[in-house]
């Protein structure tokens, strides 16, 4: 795609991608909703530690596009997704990079889900 501009005006600030080994699993309730040992964990000043799963370890048929955007100026446009499990829609409850910056391209097509915003959603990395 090409250079962030956040990356260009803020060199300081960090966006640090980490491929884990280990396996993550993202459930709603009793039902998995994503699992994967090819998950890249990204730790970026300010925010909390994100989790992106490859499309092909989540339950794509779980998540429906919606019309909303946002743009980070370090990894680029994100699309959203309202994840449909328990018998309910949660309304943006997941992102993914379509066509990330140049500096983040690990990310393209990955899903990254709202732990904190959406509290049906529990996270757990196996040691």
């Amino acid at each position: 795609m090409s250079k962030s501009p956040g990356h260009q005006k803020h060199p300081d600030h960090h966006v640090i991608e980490h491929h884990l080994k280990e396996r993550v699993t993202l459930r709603v309730k009793d039902e998995i909703i994503a699992e994967s040992s090819d998950v890249i964990r990204v730790d970026e000043d300010g925010h909390p530690t994100r989790y992106y799963f490859p499309r092909g370890d989540v339950r794509m048929e779980r998540l429906q596009p919606t019309s909303t955007t946002s743009e980070c100026p370090f990894k680029g446009v994100a699309s959203y997704f309202t994840l449909n499990a328990d018998g309910r829609q949660l309304k943006d409850a997941a992102w993914s990079y379509e066509t990330p910056y140049d500096e983040h391209l690990e990310l393209k097509e990955r899903v990254a889900f709202w732990e904190e915003r959406t509290p049906e959603l529990a996270m757990n990395v196996a040691a």
